[in-house]
């Protein structure tokens, strides 16, 4: 009899319940971005971009391209002279006056013949490097004072939001604009520090003006969870506040901080070529902005010049938009796909 009840028992039931596996808020964000498409095409760009930028010495060589041209400009280029007696031209071969030639694919620059492709990858490591360094240094100081202001409240909560507040009503081009003019004056004489001094300036500025949205952020954030029963608990017994900070709140900060640092990366990418193309950027080494800046004057018979940092930018900036834009969305709790 007992055999008979046991044969008619569901399998389930024979089996035993299933085992339910816990995802963290983590692993299931990764698992949204693994089935996003977009997602995927936009983070293989910006790899590619990072390798190019990282190993741009071995990509140039791959190519057969170099920064440094060898011979007189003339060798290269339509030797005319400007009126303060500097030689300029087109391009003895490639566009826009021949064909397509193998050892120069992006063509060369009018005036210097310098290698396009070549002023282009190490562009492309001016901008990744720059915008990186900022990104992180201006997220830094946007958490450890977003963290202080709202866990802290009173007086300190009141001056950080102050200061907040201040930085946003100065106009960041002209503070760009007179910062590179004091260190003109300062360092124009001497080249080798200049060129040093003008890439960390660059740096300096964007980090000064760009934190302000991450404290408001992250402020936002610790209000809401210092009254939460675990923050509590921890105060109750004893937990030091810097251990309370680090270990306990900002790890439910992981979501709106990567979110933030990805979307200041294409942003800040932006600003570099924006400041180079006005003349107030980096010096000294290649970067997107400054081709735009010379290519400009080359619009109607070199489009080419023009467009090739363009679209590098474009390329870069709507990779890093899109990736943030679908990280943002697989972190929030709230979206269903």
């Amino acid at each position: 009899m007992t055999s008979s009840v046991e044969s008619l028992a569901p399998e389930e039931e024979i089996a035993g319940p299933k085992e339910v596996v816990g995802k963290s808020p983590l692993r299931i964000a990764f698992d949204r971005l693994r089935h996003d498409k977009i997602a995927i095409i936009c983070a293989v760009i910006v790899a590619l971009f990072a390798i190019i930028a990282i190993f741009a010495g071995p990509v140039t060589h791959l190519f057969g391209v170099s920064l440094n041209q060898q011979g007189l400009p003339c060798d290269y280029v339509v030797c005319g002279y400007s009126p303060d007696g500097t030689a300029i031209g087109l391009p003895l071969t490639g566009p826009p006056a021949h064909g397509f030639d193998i050892h120069h694919p992006f063509g060369l620059a009018p005036d210097t013949g310098a290698d396009n492709l070549a002023t282009w990858i190490y562009g492309a490591r001016t901008s990744l490097l720059l915008a990186l360094l900022s990104t992180v240094g201006s997220t830094v100081i946007g958490v450890l004072l977003g963290l202080i202001a709202g866990f802290a409240g009173g007086v300190i909560d009141t001056v950080i939001s102050f200061l907040t507040d201040l930085f946003l009503t100065i106009p960041f081009l002209l503070a760009a604009i007179a910062f590179s003019a004091i260190l003109s004056d300062r360092f124009g004489d001497q080249p080798d520090k200049w060129e040093t001094w003008s890439f960390r300036s660059l740096i300096l500025i964007l980090v000064v003006f760009s934190w302000m949205g991450t404290t408001r952020l992250i402020r936002g954030e610790v209000v809401s969870l210092r009254e939460r029963e675990f923050v509590q608990a921890a105060r109750v017994i004893g937990v030091p506040t810097r251990r309370i900070l680090f270990k306990e709140i900002l790890p439910n900060l992981v979501a709106p901080i990567v979110v933030t640092i990805s979307l200041s990366l294409p942003a800040f990418v932006s600003a570099e070529a924006g400041l180079s193309f006005l003349g107030i950027g980096v010096v000294g080494r290649p970067s997107w902005g400054q081709t735009i800046d010379a290519a400009t004057n080359y619009w109607q018979e070199y489009p080419l010049y023009l467009w090739e940092p363009v679209l590098g930018i474009i390329v870069l900036v709507v990779a890093l938009n899109l990736l943030g834009d679908a990280i943002r969305d697989a972190l929030d709790p709230k979206t269903r796909r």
